[in-house]
């Protein structure tokens, strides 16, 4: 098992850089940060950008993979974010996880674009598409239903080849194909339920179903499977006791790696940074 810790973009840098060193010196495997241009969650606190917070990240850490947790074809054109990926992953010394997501409906609506649904999910599809194949073409044309590019170059300048790890957010059946033929891991927070068990019983939904979509696919090795502990309905960092029983029963259904969030003093994610620390120190012991 692998731990990730997500640190919201909320805080000026000069209070944010702290946490970041802190969470590869509390043993993390990565550490995360949302890409929205507002979260719902927080409709009214600061926010930073994540590409240029996981930039700065990189130059006060030196092992910890940093990854966007998750961004979106909402505002983002997939020949811009490529170029924003490559530079992270070439200031990391490619250490960039490149989180991917179809995106939520306050994003979707902020630039006057209010797609349905499903045809988010379509853009979303031709967005990975395209961004899979910008880091493995130069010269790259592209005439589709979202998007457009002549002879888009991409020089390399990223470290990881062929490209940085796409971990693809997926609950529903579209999406689970795209993570099986593109990504490199997935990742899911759920789908709901008032209650722990039914929580779990969603998650294990999903497993299965992410099982049928990879042994349709043809993949050179597994997909890592990457659950966001904080999509149920109690935070993981309530208690160690409550960490260590959701690392386990996350282990039994297969995952790899489990992410927490920084704990914050009121709000989403409410808690004691005492908890992380105790966890943190008990990290060597769950792997």
């Amino acid at each position: 098992m692998r731990f990730g810790i997500t640190i919201l973009p909320e805080h000026p840098w000069r209070e944010a850089a702290p946490r970041w060193r802190r969470a590869e010196e509390l043993g993390f495997d990565h550490a995360w940060t949302y890409d929205h241009l507002v979260w719902a969650g927080l409709p009214d606190s600061p926010w930073f950008g994540a590409l240029p917070t996981l930039a700065a990240a990189a130059t006060v850490t030196r092992r910890i993979q940093l990854g966007t947790f998750v961004s979106s074809p909402n505002y983002r054109h997939p020949y811009l974010f490529f170029r924003e990926l490559m530079t992270v992953d070439d200031i990391s010394g490619g250490r960039l996880l490149c989180g991917l997501g179809t995106g939520g409906d306050v994003d979707a609506r902020m630039l006057g674009v209010d797609l349905p649904l499903r045809e988010r999910v379509d853009r979303f599809h031709e967005f990975v598409e395209v961004l899979d194949r910008l880091f493995r073409e130069d010269h790259v044309d592209h005439a589709g239903a979202h998007y457009e590019m002549r002879d888009a170059r991409t020089l390399p300048g990223y470290v990881q080849r062929p490209r940085p790890p796409f971990v693809i957010a997926a609950n529903g059946p579209r999406a689970l194909r795209l993570a099986a033929a593109y990504g490199q891991g997935w990742v899911t927070y759920g789908r709901g339920g008032d209650t722990l068990e039914d929580w779990w019983a969603g998650i294990a939904e999903l497993t299965r179903a992410l099982d049928e979509a990879e042994a349709a696919a043809t993949r050179a090795e597994p997909l890592r499977r990457y659950l966001s502990l904080d999509g149920s309905p109690r935070f993981s960092l309530e208690n160690a006791a409550l960490f260590e029983e959701m690392v386990g029963r996350a282990a039994d259904l297969g995952f790899t790696d489990v992410v927490t969030h920084w704990p914050r003093d009121e709000g989403p994610y409410a808690g004691s940074e005492s908890v992380l620390d105790d966890v943190a120190s008990r990290l060597g012991d769950w792997r």
